[in-house]
């Protein structure tokens, strides 16, 4: 009996020591299954309780996007079109709609060789519509696009205004709480050169702003008879010639032009001129009279003709001999 009851007892003891081991490692392994979790768990409540942080940078960061960047756009065509100054009025329209403005407008009317130079400033977001549309109205020879990111200029730039202003209220604050002259004068020069420094600072912000926003584009419009630029920069024999052609017309023109200018005068002045010239060599001469050969005044008789003869000419006189010896 004593024995049959140690043995149960024996068993219990196992039993429960067995229950034991499985309740151990059942809890090891939910402990161990759930320290991941309660880890994430935490880090998750950790991210929750701290989203002013990250918030808070993020809107001190600057948005880089492609969109927010400050990009200034300029450009520059040249457009060949049928008429000039309807392309250039459209031109006008194409901007005016598009919400910009025609900064320069300079034309040069000659029939087939009219030009017309217009500087467009055009909003940033539509500045490649509007540069298309123009394109459109004719035959595009030349176009040059560039592109300038002043982002980080923009930025800094307004750091740099946030801290002058700073700067300046507290010099105005000092500037109040003077007090002596000498401290009075010297806060006002302070304050004046900080102040100068803002409105410089200010400037440049408005010009980058005012690049910004309105982009500009140089639009040149040139009538069908325009030679275009590669002619006009060609070399080689066939350029020389049709160079020297050129020259050879207009030294032609300009010749024709003058001959129109003097041609009055000549008609006014030359034809009186020539005329008294030809009437004073149609006058005619006086026959030529010989000099008389004896003292009458005639000279001596032609036995031939009967007429007067020509006066005769004696020889010169002999030179004497020379005398002999004695």
């Amino acid at each position: 009996m004593q024995r049959g009851e140690a043995r149960r007892r024996g068993a219990a003891l196992v039993a429960i020591l067995m229950g034991v081991l499985l309740v151990s490692g059942c809890g090891a392994g939910t402990e161990e299954n759930a320290g991941p979790a309660t880890g994430g768990d935490g880090a998750a409540a950790a991210g929750a309780g701290e989203p002013d942080g990250p918030a808070e940078e993020g809107d001190a960061s600057p948005d880089l996007r492609v969109d927010q960047r400050a990009i200034i756009y300029t450009g520059s065509m040249r457009v060949q079109v049928p008429d000039v100054e309807q392309a250039a009025r459209k031109a006008i329209a194409l901007t005016t709609t598009a919400g910009g403005f025609v900064g320069s407008d300079q034309r040069r009317s000659a029939a087939g060789n009219a030009t017309a130079e217009l500087t467009l400033r055009v909003p940033a977001a539509k500045f490649a519509t509007v540069v298309e549309q123009v394109a459109e109205l004719g035959k595009r020879q030349r176009q040059e696009i560039s592109t300038e990111d002043v982002t980080e200029a923009v930025i800094d730039l307004d750091a740099r205004i946030t801290t002058q202003r700073a700067r300046v209220e507290n010099a105005r604050r000092l500037l109040g709480e003077a007090q002596s002259i000498s401290d009075l004068v010297s806060l006002e020069n302070e304050l004046a050169r900080r102040e100068a420094d803002l409105a410089s600072l200010e400037a440049k912000q408005r010009r980058l702003a005012d690049l910004t926003a309105l982009s500009s584009v140089i639009v040149s419009l040139v009538g069908p008879d325009a030679a275009t630029e590669d002619d006009a920069s060609a070399f080689g024999f066939v350029a020389g010639l049709e160079g020297g052609w050129k020259v050879f017309l207009f030294s032609w023109t300009v010749l024709l032009t003058v001959l129109g200018a003097i041609l009055p005068w000549l008609l006014l002045l030359g034809v009186p001129l020539g005329a008294l010239v030809w009437l004073l060599r149609r006058r005619p001469r006086p026959a030529l009279v010989a000099p008389p050969a004896d003292g009458t005044g005639r000279g001596p008789t032609d036995p031939a003709g009967g007429g007067v003869a020509p006066p005769t000419v004696n020889p010169p006189p002999q030179a004497p001999g020379a005398r002999s010896a004695p």
